[in-house]
């Protein structure tokens, strides 16, 4: 019977009376999927009362209205040029109240005309439009008084798509969920169960039932988590399997104590506990995969580059893998000069190199000669070889997904994994987010970093702020100006990156102008150049395409305009452009004449705090995961029914009953295969 259930679940949708191939395909862009399950995941957002009422009377616009009308008259539309007025149905309701029911397809006139014969009388359900007279667009339902049953009481409404009716939706659960307790039979209890706490979502009968806290919303949350943190700790057993066993390297250099050495600041407390962590992993018989998560300028660079000499003590070489051409970039120009006092080879290897230069440098790496190179995709293309490549580091390991991920660590025999993160995400969190990884938090700056004062100032005041730059520039300072935009035509309600250059320019001769739809050669020309020392760029205009990438010391001042239309962790992130160098710095957050409350709200907590973790946790409370996160992320895990707000114990319950299960039941086997786990998480 187990198997009956998931052909059943498994269905294509075509297959479902009154679907056919061409809805399939809109639920297949709408979902993900054209199967069953795919539409059973996707429950209801609220419900609507269709209940009915004696008179139009006793509603407001823009209620669900069901009323008996008596059809009085027919007014068909009339043709003005290309134009047509809507055809009209004039009713009576049982108070004697008018109500004009409008048509204004042309094609179903003689339809919706037969639907509605004059001096009868008929059930009519729909969205009551304001107006002189009341009105009802297009109605859900006309139906008969004899089968005003055909009419739900509560009708639920789903996320919808182009082309898929809320009654197509409703044709395929009544279907779906009447033929699903003869696939059931003999079913274990706990799926059993599943299904029917998602029937009753599915039918629920208020808008209570479908809130975050709702006993069946919970129950299924908890099964989703269950499912996802047994496939995470699958990940983690498998890593311990006899495949990924690796005899522990020995030591044949002393550099080290070396690289400490010539270090000109002292390493953290937080920086040596992570690297006392990584060092551990190191000498273990299966491969280390462990993230090191850490707020921006918490010196996480100086860990990956202990990392990288403790391998390369053992003759092993390390790849560094960054998302883009300009932080590769960044990092080479910073450990190059480390890696050479080391009398170590470090080499970049992007997609812009081509040609001689190119081959010079697969042949260093097959070599063996490089022992650090760091680069972006192009680390992984399918002429790059390596001798033995002992370590992987990537940075922003969150842009990566886990195909980019495993295909660099397939240049190697189970190389170690070590990822980086500047995007702080609270524990509870980070336990499903980066389960199968063990995790060490930086949670302290180098010494001597001063805080970076913010300021928030209504945009009314920027000829002020703009006065009170002129003295900043003229002693030296540097200036990132951020705007939300590219280009004003985007939308009216912000200036754009390209509007404030120009405005700029009327006030200063040193201003530059970066952003994503710039040629990239003249995008890091114009950084290049605001980066150098003594740079005839002061100020520089840009959108977000800074937010990860550049390093300026000596930029002590951010202007972030619009300020309350990012997410606290875009601000946070932005911020951390500045106070990378000894002087004080500021960051000022201009705010629009509309902000909202929540704009205001975001921006009290960031000039409140400077502490990445609890800047996160406000975010996700405030936005919650699936805002925060984004669909688009590489590797993230986008949740049916978990609420980050709302469930914040059931992630501890769900990991520590994963923990504990000594052997992996099938149900939950069934579970993980439900909620497509294996595909998720590469379990």
């Amino acid at each position: 019977m187990r198997q009956e259930l998931f052909d059943f679940l498994n269905t294509d949708l075509q297959f479902i009376r009154g679907v056919g191939p061409v809805l399939a395909s809109r639920f297949n862009d709408l979902l993900g999927g054209r199967r069953i399950l795919d539409f059973m995941l996707h429950t209801p957002v609220y419900v609507k009362d269709r209940g009915i009422i004696d008179s139009v009377a006793l509603a407001n616009p823009g209620d669900i209205v069901t009323v008996n009308v008596l059809v009085k008259s027919h007014r068909p539309g009339r043709a003005f040029g290309r134009r047509r007025s809507p055809t009209q149905i004039i009713c009576t309701d049982k108070m004697g109240k008018n109500l004009t029911i409008q048509f204004f397809n042309v094609n179903y006139l003689d339809y919706w005309l037969k639907k509605l014969p004059i001096g009868e009388w008929r059930i009519i359900s729909g969205k009551l439009e304001s107006g002189r007279t009341p009105t009802i667009n297009h109605p859900d339902f006309i139906e008969e008084p004899t089968h005003a049953d055909k009419i739900p009481r509560v009708q639920p409404i789903y996320r919808s798509g182009e082309g898929i009716t809320q009654k197509t939706f409703i044709n395929i659960r009544d279907q779906v969920f009447a033929a699903l307790p003869d696939k059931l039979a003999g079913a274990d209890e706990h799926i059993a169960e599943f299904f029917d706490a998602l029937r009753r979502a599915h039918f629920a009968e208020t808008n209570e039932d479908l809130l975050p806290n709702a006993d069946d919303i919970v129950k299924l949350a908890y099964f989703e988590l269950l499912a996802h943190q047994v496939a995470i700790a699958i990940n983690r057993r498998n890593r311990r399997d006899a495949r990924y066993a690796r005899v522990p390297r020995t030591k044949k250099y002393d550099l080290l104590e070396k690289f400490y050495a010539m270090l000109p600041f002292e390493l953290t407390g937080g920086q040596r506990r992570a690297l006392d962590e990584i060092f551990a992993d190191m000498a273990r018989e299966f491969p280390m995969m462990r993230l090191v998560q850490g707020d921006v300028g918490c010196g996480k660079t100086m860990v990956a580059m202990g990392a990288m000499v403790k391998m390369a003590e053992s003759g092993g070489q390390t790849a560094l893998l960054a998302p883009t051409d300009t932080l590769a970039g960044q990092h080479y120009a910073k450990l190059k000069p480390l890696c050479d006092k080391l009398g170590l080879v470090c080499d970049c290897l992007t997609g812009r190199d081509k040609g001689a230069a190119r081959r010079e440098k697969l042949v260093s790496l097959r070599s063996g000669r490089t022992r650090l190179v760091v680069g972006t995709h192009a680390l992984f293309s399918e002429d790059v070889e390596y001798k033995d490549l002992g370590l992987v580091i990537i940075d922003e390991q969150h842009r990566f997904g886990v195909a980019q991920r495993e295909s660099l660590r397939a240049k190697g025999k189970n190389p170690d994994v070590l990822a980086l993160s500047a995007t702080p995400i609270p524990r509870t969190l980070s336990m499903t987010i980066y389960g199968d990884m063990d995790i060490s938090i930086i949670n302290e700056k180098p010494a001597g970093r001063i805080p970076i004062k913010t300021t928030k100032l209504p945009i009314a005041r920027i000829d002020a702020l703009i006065d009170r730059l002129r003295p900043q520039i003229v002693t030296g300072a540097k200036v990132f100006w951020i705007c939300p935009l590219v280009a004003e035509s985007e939308d009216g309600g912000a200036t754009a990156a390209e509007e404030r250059y120009k405005e700029l320019c009327k006030d200063f001769t040193c201003v530059g102008l970066v952003h994503g739809q710039m040629p990239r050669d003249a995008r890091d020309k114009v950084m290049a150049e605001f980066a150098r020392p003594g740079g005839d760029i002061k100020i520089l205009v840009a959108t977000t395409v800074i937010e990860v990438g550049i390093d300026v010391p000596d930029a002590t001042i951010i202007v972030i305009e619009n300020a309350d239309r990012f997410g606290l962790a875009a601000l946070h992130q932005l911020r951390g452009r500045v106070g990378r160098g000894a002087l004080q710095s500021f960051c000022i957050l201009l705010y629009g004449n509309n902000v909202s409350v929540d704009g205001i709200k975001r921006l009290d907590t960031l000039v409140d705090t400077d502490d990445g973790f609890v800047i996160a946790e406000q975010d996700l409370m405030m936005r919650g995961v699936g805002e925060l996160l984004g669909t688009r992320q590489s590797g993230w895990i986008n949740y049916h029914f978990v609420d980050y707000r709302a469930h914040r114990d059931l992630f501890k319950l769900a990991t520590r009953a994963a923990t504990d299960m000594v052997s992996i039941e099938q149900w939950v086997r069934d579970l993980m295969y439900l909620f497509d786990c294996t595909s998720t998480l590469g379990a």
